[in-house]
Order: structure tokens, then sequence, then C-alpha cells
């Protein structure tokens, strides 16, 4: 793994978590409800949607690329009309702030409105985590500053949001154009793969993912999900028991490094100053501390049958302090992360 993988990989489990906090997290989830959007999967299309605007269901599918068409069809355009894109931005940035607050409550989060990118604001040699965290959006938002987006459709979008004032929403909106550069990247590395959306899903769960969570979690049919284990099967890439074989396993590994290259250059433009020394120390703890209290207490939804999933689905996991290893798709931080499968993006 080249070093520029490697930085990519590492601040991939620092700043996936951080992102998480909207899907799963109760203050993100009423957020949207409070907006008028009811159910987990209203909230989940909006608020990711929402940054290109008052879209149709054809970009996101091809966008989000593991849900089915019918499903992403189910929620768009219809949701906007219950919301405006604008609205749902509001209620996103305002969920995940909530629930970033939340979880760093027993620090002090008040600080400068907007400190410098090129001096972040860390007071004293121990801090404590709010000013970790605000010293963290302030180097992320310098690296998102100009960042190249040519051919992320969605990194594009979010990096084109303005630049929130308060620290945890600039943090928030900084790791999610982060979150959504990389995850552009390994759509791209998928389709160079010549994989599409359901055989990737079938390729993760033949890994170390069920079925029962994957298939009805993106609303593909079960004769969708059967045709595309058979072309898996015939690449050589799934055997006859639905597990990976040695190639699919190396054409995985070959994905995920794709991946990691893809992502390298924000990644390298950081690592200098976010991985060495001790400010950057304190970076870090922020980043890690708000990713470990992220976990806790966040809920998956339950898919439903496989043939007609529904928003508003009640939540069926919950997560224990650390990610359960089945409805956490290569949760950052756990040793899955590393040997993840040709994963479908959240």
């Amino acid at each position: 793994m080249t070093d520029a993988a490697r930085a990519a990989r590492q601040m991939w489990t620092l700043f996936e978590p951080v992102h998480a906090v909207t899907y799963f997290a109760p203050e993100a989830r009423s957020a949207f409800a409070d907006a008028g959007l009811r159910g987990f999967w209203r909230g989940y299309f909006a608020g990711r949607a929402a940054p290109l605007g008052r879209v149709g269901a054809a970009p996101v599918t091809a966008a989000f690329f593991s849900f089915a068409p019918a499903m992403v069809a189910r929620a768009l355009p219809a949701i906007w009309d219950l919301i405006t894109p604008e609205a749902a931005l509001q209620a996103r940035s305002a969920g995940a702030v909530a629930a970033l607050a939340r979880l760093l409550s027993d620090q002090d989060l008040r600080g400068p409105a907007a400190p410098s990118p090129a001096a972040p604001a860390l007071s004293g040699q121990n801090g404590d985590l709010g000013a970790a965290a605000a010293a963290a959006a302030s180097l992320l938002t310098g690296v998102i500053d100009g960042i190249d987006c040519a051919g992320r459709v969605l990194a594009a979008a979010n990096a084109a949001l303005p630049v929130p004032g308060e620290p945890l929403a600039r943090l928030w909106q900084a790791v999610t154009v982060l979150r959504e550069h990389r995850g552009d990247g390994h759509v791209a590395a998928l389709v160079a793969a010549g994989l599409d959306g359901c055989e990737a899903l079938v390729m993760r769960a033949g890994m170390d993912l069920s079925r029962e969570v994957l298939q009805p979690g993106r609303g593909w049919a079960d004769d969708a999900w059967d045709l595309a284990a058979s072309r898996l099967a015939d690449r050589g890439w799934l055997g006859p028991d639905g597990r990976v074989t040695a190639e699919g396993a190396s054409a995985h590994s070959a994905l995920e490094r794709a991946t990691d290259l893809a992502a390298g250059v924000p990644a390298t433009s950081l690592e200098p100053r976010l991985l060495a020394g001790r400010p950057a120390s304190r970076v870090r703890r922020g980043s890690r501390g708000a990713g470990r209290r992220c976990l806790p207490g966040a809920r998956r939804p339950r898919g439903g049958r496989a043939r007609r999933p529904r928003p508003g689905l009640r939540p069926r996991w919950r997560h224990a302090g650390r990610p359960c290893g089945r409805c956490c798709a290569a949760a950052p931080g756990s040793r899955s992360a590393g040997r993840s499968a040709a994963s479908a993006r959240r």
C-alpha cells in the first residue's frame, strides 16, 4: 500500500463515523421528522440528495449506486413535495450538529465562529474534545477548499455548499465532502471492474455480511439478486455456496486499493498537518472521540420484505459501543474495515 493510499484509509476510519450521525443518531432522525419527513428512508434520500437540488430518481440511482431503481423511485422526486432541498439541508445540518454536540457534551464546544484553516483554534497542551473537534473542522475545511471533484458528483455538490460558521456544522460538512469524495471514487472503481450495484452487494454478502440485511436494505428483488450472483459465478468470483472465491477475494482487494488510491490526494494534503506533532494528536483525539461516541445507540433501519422495502420502517439493529458486524458495512475502526468487500455506499 502506498503512503497516499495508507493515509486515505486512515482518514476514512476517522471521518466516516462522524458523517454517519446524519443517518443513525436520534437527533438527526428527529430533525428530519420535525421538518415533515416521517421514516428513516425519507430522511435518508432527502438529506443525502439535497445537495443535488430538486433531482429525480435516475441521477440519484446512478450516484448512490447500490440501490434498486424502484426503491429510489418510490422516494424521488415525490420527496420534494414534502420538503425543499434547502429545508432538507438545514434539517440534516441541525441534526448532525445536535448529535455531535451531545456526543461531546462533556466538553466545552464554544469557540470562535470560524477560525482560519491555517491557524486552527488550539488552546493549551491537553485541551478538550470540543477544541480538538473545532481544530479538525478548520483543518478539514482547508483541505476541501478547492478540492478536485472531477467525475465526483456527490462530492462536488457538497463541496459547493456554503461553509457553515458553527464549528460542529463545519466539521460535519467537511467530513461529508471527503466521505462522498471517497465514495464517488469507489463507485468509479466498481464500474471499471464491471460491477453493478446489485453485484457489489452480492459480493459483499459472500464475504462478511448477510443477504438478509443487504438485499432488503437496498430494495433488490430476489430474481435480480440471483441473477447478479449468477453473473459473479460466471466470472469465477462467487462459488456454489455463495461465498467469494480466491479470485473474487483478489478482485475485491484490487477494488479497495483503487478506492484508497483515488482518495489519496486529499489525505496526503492533510497528512503533514494532521498526522504529526502534538497539536495533531489533539485533532486525532477529537475525530476519534467523536467517532467512538457516534456508535453507541446508533440504529440501522429494518429493510422489510426484499420485494417491497418501504420508507419509515422501524429500526432493527442497535449498536453496543462498537459496530455490530452484521448491519455495519465495513464499519471504520472495526477489524472488517480493512478487508471490506466491494461495498455498497450508504
